[in-house]
């Protein structure tokens, strides 16, 4: 079983990269978030192999968190691992671990090919397998960040780069206004 890989990308696609090691290519299937933070140097991929009777894929990611959060949604009934890439990239993985925890099924449903149904089934069978302190508090940090993509939307940014401008906000920001501000400085530059 394929734990780790150590090499440098040599290219990569929409939801994959090629992870070159002593010469052999790895096709390495990540969420976009893993993606967009992919280092340029040599670096180290957590990994999880996938078999099936018609399929073999290899699932990476940068650190064990990701890895072990994208395990556990793969226990879930109705969730492959396609699903659980999607639902990796709604949040941070403390973001998406408060989300189970919070029984915030509205959260889990953004992510595509999540449902209702879908999500209150991710928490109800994982619920009892994840701790986090702090919970209530990075919920409400998550719902103003949902806010403030919403309103960033509204104004007519793209999503995608609504939710990386709000990503890539301080986590010191102590509301929902500063944190639309500061987005939308960032936005503009």
């Amino acid at each position: 079983m394929i734990y780790t890989l150590r090499g440098k990308t040599t290219l990569t696609g929409d939801n994959f990269f090629v992870l070159e090691c002593a010469g052999v290519g790895y096709k390495v299937f990540t969420n976009k978030r893993t993606l967009a933070s992919l280092p340029i140097e040599e670096f180290l991929v957590y990994c999880y192999h996938y078999i099936r009777e018609d399929q073999e894929d290899l699932f990476g990611f940068l650190d064990t968190e990701s890895l072990r959060l994208f395990e556990l949604l793969n226990t879930v009934s109705g969730v492959g691992p396609k699903t659980a890439l999607g639902v990796l990239d709604l949040e941070s993985v403390p973001n998406i671990l408060a989300a189970i925890l919070e029984k915030r099924a509205d959260v889990l449903s953004r992510a595509s090919g999540i449902g209702k149904k879908s999500a209150e089934r991710i928490i109800l069978e994982l619920q009892a397998k994840i701790a986090l302190v702090g919970s209530e508090t990075l919920m409400k940090t998550a719902d103003e960040n949902l806010e403030v993509e919403e309103v960033l939307v509204s104004l007519g940014y793209p999503r995608v780069r609504a939710r990386g401008a709000v990503q890539g906000l301080p986590k010191d920001l102590k509301n929902m206004e500063e944190r639309l501000r500061r987005a939308l400085q960032d936005l503009g530059r």
